[in-house]
């Protein structure tokens, strides 16, 4: 029955979501000409300030949301409550922390402190929008998808007419801020109508939840600064037209995410639940997940690798040529950035929350000094390189590094056997969407 609900969410969100990427690869791809690369390098620069933050915003809740929810069925409205409250209140502190930012580090260039501080709203949005994890945790993710399809189809037609009027970068800044409101408000009144218990605020819970909560604030702030840095120095360094490129190279390279993103999230419940169970169906779960992942990756690297010049010129024209190789590095740190996300899962299950600030601090730390040593030579390919080295040594080497987490290693090789990915396939294939077979060894 689970297997059939996993099923039934991976089709609905990947469902929606090809309709989104579809309209979104259109709408980005207007909006890159139309703003062209200086100014949509000015808004990917504000986009990569508002993100450093978000992680303080999150206050690592969006990590553990859905094991707490599954952990503790009887309180979830408590959870979910007590989740929002300190989420909404650290985005207002956070909204602040942004514009004073902005305001030091482009002292006197006003468009661009203008741009992250409308930005910066969507922070605001996104610390209500976390009722999404009570969907997630109860299998209910076509309600999130089917929300955030709508949500994304009216912001899409207010940024058509912002292009058709000739409007300016201010106005796109806050599209973002849109899109996220009407998501979050709408999961709010959903969550509701489907019987969700009556949201509340507890002292306790919010210790408990920041007890568990906290180690993933500054592993999350590491994870961000090694994935944000190199756009923040590229401006900071060189320029909006170098960032804009870069942008492009990385925006093609995750134009498929929503697809991992689909599979880890709705695999994640389950993964949860199979830990209480069962350590040999844990381990058998996350072995299959991380060849999928893997193999899927890889497939799409290789593909965008061969077309990177094909792609660019359609996507965004002649302006945006010089993503090109850009996008032929870019593209080839997706497996490992996905490889995280998985890892993470697995972190939590075994209670290991306590070295992901030393993972993320390495990482974060090898990047910023990367960047510092390539950008000035190479420009936006030192810091795709950078990007590249730097998802790798997260995400592999430090497992070997921190002997703790050194398992996880153990299931990454495990899941580089094709064979893995070859049963998880037919199994996928032949029983879809009745079950997805597991009684296979691995």
């Amino acid at each position: 029955m689970i297997k059939n609900k996993i099923f039934h969410n991976i089709s609905w969100i990947v469902g929606c979501r090809i309709v989104q990427a579809v309209i979104s690869l259109v709408i980005s791809m207007l909006t890159a000409r139309y703003l062209g690369p200086g100014n949509y390098g000015l808004i990917n620069y504000a986009a990569s300030v508002v993100a450093l933050v978000t992680p303080l915003m999150q206050l690592g809740i969006n990590n553990v949301l859905v094991h707490e929810l599954v952990e503790h069925e009887k309180e979830e409205g408590k959870i979910v409550g007590t989740a929002l409250t300190m989420t909404f209140a650290s985005s207002l502190l956070c909204v602040l922390g942004v514009i004073s930012f902005s305001m030091i580090a482009n002292r006197g260039e006003r468009d661009i402190i203008l741009v992250c501080a409308l930005y910066s709203l969507l922070l605001i949005a996104q610390s209500i929008e976390i009722t999404q994890y009570w969907f997630q945790a109860h299998y209910l993710a076509k309600y999130t998808a089917v929300t955030t399809l709508v949500a994304f189809g009216l912001v899409s037609v207010y940024r058509v007419i912002l292009l058709v009027s000739g409007m300016s970068v201010y106005w796109f800044a806050v599209s973002q801020a849109i899109d996220y409101f009407l998501i979050a408000i709408t999961l709010l009144v959903i969550y509701r109508k489907l019987g969700g218990q009556r949201l509340s605020f507890s002292f306790k819970t919010a210790k408990g939840l920041f007890r568990v909560s906290r180690h993933y604030i500054i592993s999350g702030m590491m994870v961000t600064i090694f994935a944000q840095t190199d756009k923040i120095m590229l401006k900071l360094m060189i320029d909006n037209e170098e960032t804009g490129f870069y942008s492009t190279a990385v925006a093609c390279a995750t134009i498929t995410g929503f697809v991992f993103v689909a599979i880890i999230d709705s695999v994640r419940p389950l993964i949860f639940e199979s830990r209480k169970k069962s350590k040999a169906d844990f381990e058998k779960y996350l072995v299959r997940l991380y060849s999928a992942i893997i193999f899927l990756s890889l497939a799409q690297s290789v593909f965008m690798t061969l077309l990177a010049g094909p792609i660019i010129k359609i996507l965004y024209g002649s302006a945006y040529l010089n993503s090109v190789n850009l996008l032929r590095i870019v593209v080839w740190f997706t497996t490992f950035s996905y490889m995280g996300s998985v890892r993470n899962i697995w972190i939590l299950a075994e209670g290991k929350q306590k070295y992901l600030w030393m993972v993320n601090l390495m990482g974060a730390l090898l990047n910023v000094i990367l960047n510092a040593i390539t950008i000035p030579y190479w420009g936006a390919m030192g810091a795709a390189t950078a990007s590249l080295v730097t998802q790798f040594f997260t995400n592999v080497i430090t497992g070997i590094i921190i002997r703790p987490i050194s398992d996880n290693n153990r299931l990454i090789l495990r899941s580089l056997n094709p064979m893995v990915m070859i049963r998880v396939a037919r199994s996928a294939l032949k029983k879809a969407p009745n079950e997805i077979d597991t009684s296979e060894k691995n």
